[in-house]
C-alpha cells in the first residue's frame, strides 16, 4: 500500500502544477518550494514533478481538441493550418536545442528556493515594465502571427530553463512586446506548451525510468487527476481574465511571494535549503 502521506503530498503538488502551469508565475518554482516544505525532494521527486506536467498539458489538448483537430485534419489543404504548424515548429526549437545541450547542468545547479525566489522577483519586474509600456498590437489573433515572431517567442521561452521564470510568463510577455494582443499571446504560450512539455517530459522520463517502480504508481494516478482537472480551469479561467485585465496582477503576486521567499531564508525564518 503506498503511504497516505506521500498520495496527499502528490494530490497537493498535481494542484499546485496545474493551476500554475498556464499562469505567467511559474509552475516548476511553486512545485520546487511546495516539495521544499512538503519535505518531498530528491531525484524521484524532481521527475514526479516534471511528469505531473503532462497532465496538465493533456487539460490543454482537451480544452482545444476541436481546433487541434482541425488543424491535423485540414494541414495540406488551409495555409492558417500549416502557419500555426510552422510557428509551433519554430517556437518549439531553441528550448528543444538548449534544454538538450543543457539538461544536465540545468537540473543540477538551479532547482533550488533561491534560484526560484530570484526568477519569480525578476520575472515580476519585467512583467510590470511590459504592461507599463505602450501596447500596440501587430497581431491580433494566433492566426496572425508569422514563423519569426513565433521564433523569437520560442528564445522568450528558453529562458524559462530556469525555474522560477515561468514558460507560460516568458511566452507571453515576449509575444507582448512583439505585437501580440493578450489573448493571442495565451493561447499561443497554450499551444506551443504542447510539444514543448510533451518533449520535456518523454526525454526526463527517458533519462530517469529507473528510479521508479510499479508501486509509484499510485502517485502519478493521484497527482496526474489533480493537475489536469486544476489546469483545466486555470486555462478557462485565464482567457477570461485576460480579455478583461492586464497582467499586472501576476506580476505583484510574483515579486510579492518571491521576496517573501527570499526574506524568510536570509532571515532564517524558514529553511528553504539549497537542493541539488
Amino acid at each position: 500500500m503506498t503511504d497516505p502521506i506521500l498520495l496527499l503530498h502528490a494530490l497537493i503538488l498535481g494542484l499546485v502544477e496545474g493551476i500554475t502551469e498556464f499562469l505567467p508565475i511559474s509552475s516548476t518554482g511553486h512545485l520546487i518550494l511546495a516539495g521544499q516544505l512538503l519535505g518531498f525532494n530528491g531525484e524521484k521527486a524532481k521527475v514526479f514533478m516534471i511528469a505531473i506536467q503532462l497532465a496538465a498539458i493533456f487539460a490543454v489538448v482537451w480544452e482545444y481538441r476541436v481546433r487541434l483537430g482541425h488543424v491535423a485534419t485540414t494541414l495540406h489543404t488551409e495555409p492558417a493550418s500549416r502557419r500555426l504548424a510552422t510557428n509551433l515548429m519554430a517556437g518549439f526549437l531553441p528550448a528543444a536545442v538548449l534544454g538538450f545541450l543543457f539538461y544536465k547542468e540545468i537540473k543540477h545547479y538551479l532547482f533550488n528556493p533561491i534560484v526560484v525566489a530570484t526568477a519569480l522577483v525578476t520575472g515580476g519586474l519585467l512583467i510590470l515594465w511590459a504592461e507599463r509600456r505602450k501596447h500596440v498590437i501587430g497581431t491580433p489573433t494566433v492566426d496572425d502571427l508569422n514563423w519569426r515572431r513565433a521564433l523569437v517567442v520560442g528564445f522568450a521561452q528558453a529562458l524559462a530553463m530556469i525555474p522560477g521564470t515561468s514558460r507560460s510568463g516568458a511566452t507571453i510577455i515576449g509575444g507582448l512586446f512583439l505585437g501580440l494582443s493578450r489573448k493571442a499571446a495565451a493561447e499561443f504560450s497554450f499551444f506551443l506548451a504542447i510539444p514543448t512539455m510533451l518533449a520535456a517530459t518523454a526525454y526526463d522520463l527517458y533519462k530517469n525510468w529507473q528510479l521508479f517502480d510499479a508501486g509509484d504508481v499510485p502517485l502519478f494516478v493521484v497527482g496526474g487527476v489533480a493537475s489536469f482537472v486544476s489546469a483545466l480551469i486555470a486555462v478557462r479561467t485565464l482567457i477570461k481574465f485576460v480579455s478583461r485585465h492586464d497582467y499586472t496582477l501576476f506580476a505583484w503576486y510574483r515579486i510579492v511571494f518571491g521576496g517573501v521567499v527570499l526574506a524568510t531564508a536570509y532571515s532564517g525564518l524558514v529553511d528553504w535549503g539549497i537542493t541539488h
